[in-house]
């Protein structure tokens, strides 16, 4: 079992990590009748992207010696009108740790990152936009 979750009531929801015992609160989002007080469960589908992306491309660099501590990625998820679903996650990097990359090192933490397995679960008619920003 990876996880157990509850409703607490309110449209909220607590996960525990069934390993770790760590715990995920989710709320209903403010355009869909909840406080938006903590992440949505469409907002942890859209994280769990950027999420997978950076740790593959973590284990990438790890493999070829490549330093990108400090990197970062911000998310946006759009959602579609009714029905409500995710219609495009946009992920923006800021790959930061060295002063520069050679583009052989530029295409292995690409490739890592699109084939994260998070990337290839998502519906193919979900529109991914993934920028990648070298600084």
């Amino acid at each position: 079992m990876t996880s157990k979750i509850i409703y607490t009531g309110n449209l909220r929801t607590e996960a525990r990590h069934i390993k770790s015992d760590t715990i995920i609160m989710t709320d209903a989002p403010t355009d869909n009748k909840g406080k938006g007080e903590k992440f949505s469960p469409t907002d942890l589908v859209a994280t769990a992207l950027g999420s997978c992306m950076m740790t593959i491309m973590g284990i990438a660099a790890n493999t070829h010696q490549i330093n990108i501590e400090g990197t970062e990625c911000s998310i946006e998820k759009i959602m579609t009108p009714p029905p409500r679903k995710i219609g495009e996650i946009k992920v923006n990097f800021q790959i930061k740790g060295q002063d520069s990359y050679s583009d052989k090192e530029k295409s292995i933490l690409e490739h890592a990152a699109i084939t994260c397995p998070v990337m290839l679960s998502l519906h193919p008619d979900l529109i991914k936009t993934v920028h990648f920003n070298w600084i």
